[in-house]
């Protein structure tokens, strides 16, 4: 969660293609001819759009606009006129309520747009009002309890463990696994601990576990310390893309060879903007793609960057980006299905009916169903696409686009 790279412990989510899917149990799958003219009815939303634009979130988070507006695009090609009020949390407790409270009682909004790690601190406000939200359970629990709240990377639930980071860093010849993640936001803590759990269950021994650093820190020689007293050869964290450098870098100055580091973020543009430096740190570093990678070169990324580069984006598309641009993806998504003249109620209706979101083709052949609260641990199908930097490019992984990995029973962060 810093200025160009992000947080959250979780890795998951994103969005492209031309395709369009009718939301399951009906609904029309565009808005309406006129019959007098024979022109198609547009039909208009308006939305208010959730995300750090500033503060120590805003890492990847604020790019997550860049992301919208693209989808906005994909909206427009659907039919679908979307208008939006634009609320900066700062990454400040009380500014992300406060935002939430001026979209329902001042910009009076159809929908929000979620793409914050301090959504749960204005979701219960919004259930209370009922109002749709759409975006990505990157920050706590109330995606799960919380009927009018859809993620585009499901209803996670970070308490339960999936097997697929584990098979990854078994995968990768790791057999000592070092692991962080940040006090006091939820997906990251339990995130870190689930991670352990995962690799431990792939047979990789978890050598240092420490999931209570604070938020954004790069003070980071104590744990270097330990890892490397640890005989760790591998590492993952669910933490900002400062935090990690700060620590695969502390690794390798101390003679510490890794065999494999997996970042949940910072794929993309969120590193190639950080300059020389970062990219330095990032060599043979892998990273998870929220969904297909661009580098995939399928029709749905190419989609996703045409419609990127249509609202003036012309370089490598961020973490933020791909997830902005599912978030609206699943908006049209629900809009099918909401009526002529959709409602918040219309629009929470046919979301609540979606079973098959497949992310406008970027989540490949694997659907998402984000009514399911009971059953998702990592995202869709429980799989991750996985890349590596090397040289100043970042290359799919051979089995790993993408790795999925059944849900662990009988395994749990609080078992």
């Amino acid at each position: 969660m810093h200025d160009r790279r992000r947080s959250i412990g979780r890795a998951a989510v994103l969005t492209a293609a031309a395709l369009a899917l009718t939301a399951a149990c009906g609904g029309s799958s565009k808005p309406s001819v006129n019959a007098s003219t024979g022109q198609t009815a547009r039909q208009t939303v308006k939305v208010g759009i959730l995300t750090d634009m500033t503060g120590a979130a805003s890492s990847v988070n604020k790019s997550s606009l860049d992301g919208m507006k693209a989808g906005i695009r994909y909206a427009g090609r659907e039919g679908y006129d979307v208008k939006y009020v634009l609320g900066d949390t700062a990454t400040s407790p009380t500014t992300a309520l406060a935002v939430a409270q001026k979209f329902v009682t001042q910009d009076h909004v159809d929908a929000v747009l979620a793409n914050s790690s301090l959504t749960f601190l204005a979701s219960s406000y919004l259930t209370a009002h009922n109002v749709p939200v759409i975006g990505i359970a990157e920050d706590g629990p109330e995606w799960i309890t919380a009927k009018n709240m859809f993620s585009i990377v499901g209803a996670m639930h970070t308490d339960k463990v999936a097997a697929t980071q584990g098979e990854f860093f078994k995968k990768e010849g790791v057999t000592s696994l070092g692991v962080v993640g940040y006090a006091g936001f939820p997906a990251s803590t339990n995130g870190a601990k689930a991670l352990a759990i995962s690799a431990e269950a792939a047979g990789v021994k978890v050598g240092y576990l420490n999931a209570t650093l604070p938020l954004g820190t790069t003070d980071v020689g104590p744990v270097v310390l330990a890892m490397k007293n640890a005989g760790v050869d591998g590492f993952v964290g669910t933490v900002t893309s400062d935090t990690a450098f700060a620590i695969i870098t502390g690794l390798r100055q101390q003679g510490v060879n890794l065999k494999a580091a997996l970042l949940a973020t910072g794929y993309g543009g969120d590193l190639l903007a950080a300059g020389p430096g970062a990219a330095a740190a990032a060599q043979n570093v892998y990273f998870i793609a929220p969904a297909e990678p661009v580098e995939m070169q399928t029709a749905a990324t190419k989609q996703f960057v045409a419609d990127l580069a249509a609202t003036g984006m012309t370089g490598a598309p961020t973490f933020g980006m791909y997830n902005g641009y599912l978030t609206v993806g699943m908006l049209v998504e629900g809009l099918r299905g909401a009526g002529a003249k959709p409602t918040s109620a219309s629009l929470i209706a046919s979301l609540a009916k979606i079973h098959d979101f497949t992310g406008m083709g970027l989540y490949g052949t694997h659907k998402l169903d984000p009514n399911d609260r009971e059953n998702i641990v990592n995202g869709v199908d429980n799989c991750i696409w996985v890349t590596q930097f090397r040289g100043s490019a970042f290359h799919p992984v051979d089995g790993a686009t993408p790795i999925c990995g059944a849900t662990l029973a009988g395994k749990s962060v609080t078992s």
